[in-house]
């Protein structure tokens, strides 16, 4: 991440049973997600112990954040969490400020991407 983001989304989730559909359409999300211009980078995290898991972006600006949830494949997911996921959590966060390394944790940034 070379730019210091402006906003996080965070979606916290209990993982309930996670199908090849899941898996697919939120592979599909997160392909999307890192086409729009103004998506610096994402993060994911699973708690073995509590069995909840954890996707973080980082956005320059808003409206990139809001073509994500726009997206058709988006609110298809949307409507259908109750059979893969329990309980879930979304933060909209505004970023104030990174400290330390600016790519620590940071599985897809777009000056990174793994050649296909």
């Amino acid at each position: 991440m070379t730019a210091t983001p402006k906003y996080s989304s965070t979606f916290i989730f209990e993982t309930k049973g996670l199908t090849g559909e899941f898996h697919r359409i939120d592979s599909e999300i997160a392909e999307h997600a890192r086409e729009i211009p103004g998506f610096l980078g994402e993060e994911a995290w699973h708690n073995e112990d509590t069995g909840l898991h954890a996707e973080v972006y980082y956005w320059s600006e808003l409206d990139a954040l809001k073509q994500l949830m726009g997206m058709d494949t988006h609110r298809l997911a949307k409507r259908r969490y109750r059979e893969w996921l329990g309980e879930y959590r979304v933060v909209i966060a505004e970023v104030q400020s990174v400290y330390g390394s600016p790519t620590l944790g940071l599985e897809h940034r777009p000056e990174h991407q793994e050649q296909s």
